[in-house]
């Protein structure tokens, strides 16, 4: 399935560390290092919520984003989304699911369309998050440049962001989150 906006792909390229490498902000440390469901937490500050596609497709995995667990030149599907709360976006997130873990009863999370990944996923009990690693994405990234094109705040403020690789039914894919300059992560 290959469903494009004109913005897809986004695409992150970002120098992820541990988040003990970052000096945090208390309020943004809680939701960069939070290992539960992002969109739960989201659905409890404010309604109506919703995911926009931006895109999805099949792809090889880039060097840049290849990890212990997602091999680079390995096929992927990428869906890139931005999640929305009080018509407000605040989140833009990229999933790489290798092509191998769509199978079984993980060949759903294809078809998610308008549906929040992570409402599936954290349904499973079986749900295995590894690491958080964190990101700051300056004014010059692909990611200000998704901010400045939704009309948000022109500020010089960097965006911080988050991946983990999920594991289900021994089955990885990464999910990175990058909150948007009126995130509510960014309040205090």
């Amino acid at each position: 399935m290959t469903t494009e906006h004109s913005l897809f792909p986004v695409q992150m390229v970002a120098n992820w560390q541990p988040p003990e490498n970052f000096t945090l902000p208390n309020s943004l440390r809680d939701w960069l290092l939070d290992p539960s469901s992002l969109t739960a937490r989201l659905k409890s500050h404010g309604q109506p919520f919703r995911v926009e596609v931006l895109g999805q497709c099949i792809q090889v995995c880039d060097a840049v984003e290849a990890n212990d667990d997602i091999s680079a030149g390995e096929p992927v599907l990428v869906r890139e989304v931005l999640l929305y709360c009080d018509d407000i976006p605040q989140v833009f997130a990229r999933s790489l699911l290798p092509l191998s873990s769509l199978t079984g009863a993980q060949q759903e999370l294809a078809h998610l369309g308008t549906q929040s990944l992570g409402q599936v996923l954290f349904n499973h009990p079986d749900l295995r998050r590894k690491k958080i690693e964190v990101a700051v994405f300056d004014q010059d990234s692909s990611v200000a440049n998704l901010a400045n094109y939704l009309a948000l705040k022109n500020t010089p403020q960097a965006l911080w962001g988050r991946r983990s690789v999920f594991v289900l039914d021994d089955k990885p894919l990464m999910v990175a989150e990058i909150f948007l300059p009126n995130a509510i992560a960014y309040q205090k």
